[in-house]
């Protein structure tokens, strides 16, 4: 199968660069996937596992929790910009289930909807999500 180009980086690190047959994500916009060839694209991210297929299908995949950032797809290159991006190995479910619970009791304690509350209870959840995937 046809492959793009995957730059995956934060502040700190790169987490991911090389080839994938696609990349899985969520924009502020929805859930969106990138295969080769997709057309040019800019978008925001919103906090999301990113799913990583590498090029030898679905038993090479790479996943990681993105709090926010962002992704451009140009010429056959998919780069994503995360202010936070986090492994598996790297999550105390523990702490980010207690994490979870205080965003959801802060979020609905709120008089009015609020995006930065709804994205803090967002990105505990994606964490969470990645954890019990592996």
């Amino acid at each position: 199968m046809a492959t793009t180009e995957l730059d995956l980086v934060t502040p700190d690190a790169t987490l991911y660069s090389g080839s994938a047959e696609m990349v899985v994500c969520k924009s502020v916009d929805g859930e969106i996937a990138f295969l080769a060839d997709h057309m040019p694209y800019i978008g925001a991210l919103d906090p999301c596992v990113v799913r990583v297929v590498g090029p030898g299908g679905g038993t090479d995949e790479v996943r990681v929790a993105v709090r926010s950032g962002f992704v451009e797809v140009k010429d056959n290159r998919v780069i994503m910009l995360a202010d936070v991006a986090l492994r598996a190995d790297q999550i105390d479910v523990a702490a980010v289930t207690q994490e979870e619970a205080e965003a959801t009791q802060r979020a609905a304690a709120l008089p009015e909807p609020s995006a930065a509350a709804d994205r803090e209870v967002k990105w505990a959840q994606a964490r969470l999500e990645l954890a019990r995937l592996t």
